[in-house]
């Protein structure tokens, strides 16, 4: 595994990065002032009337949050800090949570968006001529446009593949022999899947590296995905609102968190609660302030994932903090006879009973006072004794969580696939 490339703002000293970020929020809080009612508001509240007033990026505690129900509530250009016709560029969000969020980007957020993801692929193994076999969707996901101009930046050969087709993708990895692969894990797992089905194997690709992102994936998902396809599983991490991918990405060389492009993305974790400031190393809600961003700028955005923040220099030389495995969102989060159970719990089990496929749904129904929850799953291939399996993964489910989960288990091939972000949660629940 060769050693990536690192630049100077990766290895500057902790007390460096802090200094710019101060610099750098203080401007942010300067353009939201000027720019953003909404956000001025909450400052003037705050007693915040200048970026000046904040001395130390200790003084972040009192700054006010912003959370999706703004973007929401002000859809969909009510929160720009520049005039709509300086955008060059409109995307969004899946709206798997409700509506779509809609993020603007002018053309220097475009620079810096490109920049950054350039960045974030060279730390996760990509080199110039590489050829990258790009299965993001385009369009208003930012994962296909993201990913495409951060490669070209850095000197890749892209195939803007797109999602779907999936035959058509294996044909794409096998004759073009691409080296890297862009996708949703669950996606690359699917093309995975539909590899073996035509008789090939990861021998038969040239595929080194995946970079996979969008959605949160166990350490169990990875394994499976590296031995469907033959190469190491990158994560990257990103939102929408923030910028898109490129927040934060592992290296090739450690993979043990991934390393946040903190000259432009200030990270906190939070109590999920309570709002106040976590420890390092403690696990609570991310939250990040756009500290370049001109069009849409987020101060201390609640982004619902829960994780951890390790500024610990990494073994690859890196200075920049690190981000944990995503361990879900809040608002996935199932409480089921007192139990908190996020969905990556159930993928990480699932992973670890052999003859279960890593394909599930969670089916979360009312029926009376207190909820109840199925795990949709299916066999990796037909003729298992499917009631031995079925009480496997029950008995798996209740040593991990404690209690009991009903299994339905579908025939191979049952569980809806998806080219992007898996539906994880089907909520049943009277609304």
């Amino acid at each position: 595994m060769h050693a990536t490339a690192v630049s100077d703002v990766e290895r500057a000293p902790r007390e460096r990065l802090r200094e710019l970020q101060l610099e750098r929020l203080r401007g942010l809080v300067t353009r939201l002032l000027d720019a953003v009612a909404l956000t001025r508001e909450r400052l003037h509240a705050a007693g915040v009337r200048s970026g000046d007033d904040v001395r130390s990026l200790e003084d972040l505690r009192r700054l006010p949050f912003s959370m999706k129900s703004d973007l929401r509530e002000h859809y969909p250009f009510g929160l720009l800090a520049v005039p709509r016709e300086e955008l060059v560029r409109v995307h969004a969000s899946s709206g798997t949570g409700g509506k779509a969020t809609v993020v603007g980007y002018t053309r220097r957020d475009l620079d810096t968006w490109t920049g950054v993801m350039a960045r974030s692929l060279t730390t996760a193994g990509v080199r110039p001529g590489m050829l990258v076999h790009n299965a993001n969707g385009y369009g208003l996901f930012t994962g296909g446009l993201g990913f495409h101009q951060g490669a070209e930046q850095l000197g890749a050969t892209v195939v803007p593949v797109s999602g779907g087709f999936t035959d058509r993708q294996v044909t794409l990895l096998h004759d073009l022999r691409a080296q890297v692969l862009f996708a949703t894990p669950s996606y690359a797992l699917h093309i995975g899947h539909a590899l073996a089905d035509h008789g090939l194997g990861p021998d038969d690709l040239s595929l080194e590296v995946g970079v996979f992102g969008g959605e949160p994936w166990t350490p169990a998902m990875g394994a499976a995905i590296e031995r469907a396809l033959g190469l190491a599983a990158v994560n990257m991490y990103g939102l929408s609102e923030i910028i898109g991918p490129g927040v934060a990405v592992q290296c090739l060389e450690v993979r043990e968190g991934s390393h946040v492009n903190e000259d432009h993305f200030l990270a906190e974790v939070i109590d999920p609660e309570t709002g106040e400031p976590l420890p390092d190393g403690a696990e609570g809600e991310l939250v990040f302030s756009t500290l370049t961003k001109e069009a849409l700028p987020l101060l201390r955005y609640r982004t619902g994932d829960i994780a951890s923040l390790d500024p610990a220099p990494c073994a690859c030389g890196r200075t920049l903090a690190r981000i944990g495995a995503i361990r879900g969102r809040r608002d996935e989060m199932l409480i089921v006879r007192g139990v908190n159970l996020y969905p990556s719990e159930v993928e990480h089990t699932l992973l670890h009973v052999d003859g279960a496929a890593p394909h599930y749904q969670l089916v979360v129904e009312r029926p009376d006072a207190l909820d109840e929850l199925t795990v949709r799953c299916e066999p990796i291939e037909a003729g298992v004794d499917r009631e031995a399996l079925r009480a496997r993964i029950a008995h798996a489910l209740r040593e991990r969580t404690g209690i009991g989960i009903a299994v339905e288990l579908l025939a191979p091939g049952e569980v809806p696939r998806s080219e992007g972000k898996a539906v994880r949660v089907v909520d049943r629940r009277p609304r």
